[in-house]
Parts: structure tokens; C-alpha cells; sequence
């Protein structure tokens, strides 16, 4: 397959998929930086991790490399960009509702939280069980309303 038109690159980057959250895209994340390409089907990618040592960045960048040879780009080079570090700001509204649909609540403003709103039930009755969750990005949190626990996507 040969890639005929300029920009799909990004396009293309920015279909792929987060491996932890597969109902994001790494667009939607805003861990998606930069994605410049040449006329000689050389793609550069830049892509800054949620957190410092993200287990996930080694896959998203082979996930990358994959989607984007498969589309005719002849060499594709991802790089982690660590500054400015990622915060919950350059998430979009799309991946937060994409995210609580999928039972994470999604991040608030930075500041001292108190309540989450459960993904599941929409109750502001819930508390922290646990710092970390089901990933270092997250943080677990239980329902006192309907008593179910789910992630929260911690804001930074």
C-alpha cells in the first residue's frame, strides 16, 4: 500500500489506540505531540508518556511503527519527548467521556479532591481505596451509593 496523500501520517498516528485505555486514542490522551513526514516516506513521531517510566510508551510506539508501515511509510522513528512533562489539561473532552462511558472516571482540575463522580451510578458519595489502581495513572475509588469500584484518571 503506498500512502498518497500529505498529513495522513498524523492521521494515522492518531488513530492508534492506547494500550491500557483501548477506548482512547493516544490523540485523545494528548500524549500525541508531533508527527512530521517527508516526501520520502520518513515519518517522525513525538509522543510525551501520562508518567515518568509509562510501561504503555514502549507498545504505543510499536503500535505506531506497525500502523504506520502497514500504510506505506518506509521508516517511521517515535520519539519520547519528556519536556514539557503531560498533564490532564492536554486530554480532550472527547477522551473524558469516551473514558466514564467506559466506567474511569475521568480527571478533574488539578486541585485537592475530595469526591469522584461514579462512572457508574453518577454518585458524588465515593472515596479513595487506594492510591494507585489498576495502572500508576490511575487511582482506585469505591462507591458508597451503588458499592462498585472503578478507576479514576488521576489530574497532574
Amino acid at each position: 500500500m503506498t500512502v498518497s496523500t500529505p498529513g495522513s501520517a498524523w492521521k494515522i498516528a492518531a488513530d492508534v489506540l492506547d494500550p491500557e485505555l483501548p477506548v482512547v486514542t493516544i490523540a485523545d490522551l494528548g500524549i500525541l505531540r508531533d508527527v512530521t513526514e517527508d516526501d520520502q516516506g520518513r515519518v517522525h513521531v513525538q509522543i510525551t508518556p501520562t508518567y515518568s517510566g509509562c510501561p504503555a510508551m514502549e507498545t504505543i510506539s510499536a503500535d505506531l511503527v506497525e500502523a504506520l508501515t502497514t500504510a506505506g511509510y518506509q521508516h517511521v522513528d517515535v520519539e519520547f519527548v519528556l519536556a514539557p512533562a503531560w498533564t490532564t489539561d492536554w486530554m480532550s473532552e472527547e477522551a473524558k467521556v469516551k473514558l466514564a462511558a467506559y466506567g474511569v472516571a475521568p480527571p478533574g482540575p488539578v486541585a485537592l479532591v475530595l469526591a469522584v463522580r461514579c462512572p457508574q451510578c453518577g454518585s458524588l458519595d465515593t472515596r479513595e481505596s487506594s492510591r494507585f489502581g489498576s495502572t500508576a495513572c490511575k487511582s482506585l475509588w469505591v462507591c458508597g451509593s451503588c458499592r462498585e469500584p472503578f478507576d479514576h484518571f488521576k489530574a497532574h
